[in-house]
């Protein structure tokens, strides 16, 4: 069960002010009540419930999501709205929000349906850039597109692929045919061979993943079946190619709980989705994960879903045992820190770290054994950079 505590936010009257705005696209306060209202929003809507009459656990004083929306200030909804944009749940969450906004509202139901005709705009732009930009790599390799599609309706703050073509190839045809820029790599960006692109006319980054997977690019086991295992998918009306379920939980897993350690509100939408979906193998997806090293990172991933989901929709997700006996915590582990979910290091997030390396060592893979053995290197001057200049781009 999620043990967050509620905390009320003042109500004032007022529309949304340009200083709020301004604090909107600049990110949300560290707020509980935004985060608990925000996940019943989303969960609680993709478990099609009766949404504007369920009450936000635990109960607050016995109302209702359409009461506390229209008790809610212009401060309470930009705050909603900062946070649904780190979490890149805008379009899943703030269209149901605006619904339920009382027919007077001071001027914000206007504010909400002007950002949210813009965030609209922002995705049919990015999808408008996707399938020219995966026709053109596709000359010289398989593309599929990693992550990004995974949060629709909405989509994330850069474009994530991934491509088996050679890295010489990739850099020439998004300079030649789309008139990409390179941006400068890190350390942390040439061990995992991947590339970030400005393209002209697309506000997001264009992020390559050549060959690898992984913080430090140890894991090419498993891209073999990310390649042949997708699928082409229409989204409105482009059509584009996805993983396969099992390969969008372990590129997931990767880059949850070995790399950022923080999950936001959309990966337990995302995964909520699949597992309600009844479209996952869990008996591949283990075998998948464990060949890898990432079993014990990943069920432990999925449980802490779950646990997440049933605290705002009342119920379990169907998890099999295969998954539950082989999670080492659930979601009681998980605190609301700096905008997101967090998942500890100390010792949780070290021993899947130790698990994937000791997996590649048994393998023999002593190439990628080295690749990531330089990740608690990399971690600490990253560490030293953010201290000394408060930023860690240049390592990561």
């Amino acid at each position: 069960m999620a043990r967050f505590h509620i905390e009320e936010s003042p109500k004032s009257g007022g529309t949304l002010s340009e200083d709020v705005a301004v604090e909107i696209m600049n990110g949300a306060r560290n707020s509980t009540w935004s985060l608990r209202l925000l996940s019943r929003l989303v969960l609680a809507g993709e478990g099609n419930f009766d949404l504007p009459n369920v009450q936000i656990p635990p109960h607050d004083n016995g109302e209702n999501i359409t009461q506390i929306v229209a008790k809610c200030s212009p401060q309470d909804f930009g705050e909603l709205w900062g946070l649904a944009n780190c979490h890149h749940v805008i379009m899943r969450a703030l269209p149901t929000l605006r619904r339920l906004m009382p027919v007077n509202s001071n001027g914000n139901a206007e504010w909400f349906d002007r950002a949210l005709a813009r965030e609209r705009a922002r995705i049919q732009n990015a999808l408008g850039f996707l399938a020219p930009i995966c026709h053109a790599l596709g000359e010289a390799g398989d593309v599929v597109v990693i992550k990004s599609l995974d949060h629709w309706p909405d989509l994330g703050s850069d474009i994530d692929l991934y491509t088996n073509a050679r890295k010489s190839d990739v850099v020439a045809i998004m300079q030649r045919a789309l008139a990409g820029k390179a941006n400068e790599r890190s350390w942390g960006d040439r061990l995992a061979n991947k590339w970030n692109f400005i393209v002209p006319g697309l506000p997001e980054l264009v992020e390559v993943h050549v060959g690898r997977l992984g913080q430090t690019g140890e894991q090419v086991s498993v891209t073999s079946s990310l390649v042949a295992r997708s699928s082409v998918i229409r989204f409105d009306s482009h059509e584009l190619r996805v993983p396969a379920p099992e390969d969008r939980l372990i590129i997931t897993t990767l880059q949850r709980m070995y790399r950022h350690f923080y999950l936001r509100v959309c990966d337990i939408a995302d995964t909520a989705r699949l597992v309600d979906s009844g479209a996952i193998d869990y008996v591949y997806l283990k075998s998948l994960a464990e060949s890898a090293g990432l079993w014990d990172g990943l069920a432990t991933y999925l449980m802490i879903v779950g646990d997440y989901v049933r605290s705002y929709r009342g119920r379990e997700l169907a998890l099999p045992k295969i998954v539950t006996s082989a999670a080492h915590f659930g979601n009681e582990r998980v605190s609301f820190r700096r905008t997101f979910l967090r998942i500890p290091i100390f010792p949780q997030a070290v021993r899947f770290y130790a698990s994937e390396l000791q997996r590649l060592l048994l393998n023999g893979d002593l190439r990628n054994t080295f690749r990531l053995s330089l990740l608690p290197g990399l971690a600490a001057a990253a560490a030293l950079e953010m201290k000394l200049t408060g930023s860690d781009k240049g390592i990561w």
